[in-house]
């Protein structure tokens, strides 16, 4: 009976350690937002559903948003910066895409401009 009573102060402490280290995970509604705006931001730039890194940032999103729910705020944190993150790299993508397009549209010009100028010489 005594070793009964010895562990029940140490189960108790183990209850309180384990909803302390829940208390210190504080709901990430800041990185949420952060979140929707990349997303946001790389719809508005041109990604489509087409872009899979777009599609993974609005799944983890989602599952962020679950998460939340859930009030499993690590998970929701990690889940949220991963889409962020998913969701810069698909702008990132589009981005770049535009800006090769548009280098090589410059450089067809350029050729044409040289042979105009090679024909009127």
């Amino acid at each position: 009976m005594s070793f009964l009573l010895k562990i029940q102060p140490v189960f108790g402490a183990v209850v309180l350690a384990a909803l302390v280290g829940c208390a210190n995970d504080p709901a990430p509604t800041e990185q949420l937002k952060l979140t929707e705006q990349a997303v946001a931001q790389a719809t508005a730039v041109g990604a489509t559903d087409e872009e899979a890194d777009l599609v993974t940032a609005q799944a983890k999103l989602t599952q962020a948003r679950a998460d939340m729910a859930d009030k499993s705020y690590k998970d929701a944190r990690m889940q949220a910066e991963q889409a962020e993150l998913d969701a810069r790299l698909a702008e990132a993508r589009v981005l770049t895409q535009k800006s090769e397009a548009q280098v090589a549209q410059v450089n067809t010009r350029l050729e044409r401009l040289r042979k105009q100028l090679g024909a009127s010489q």
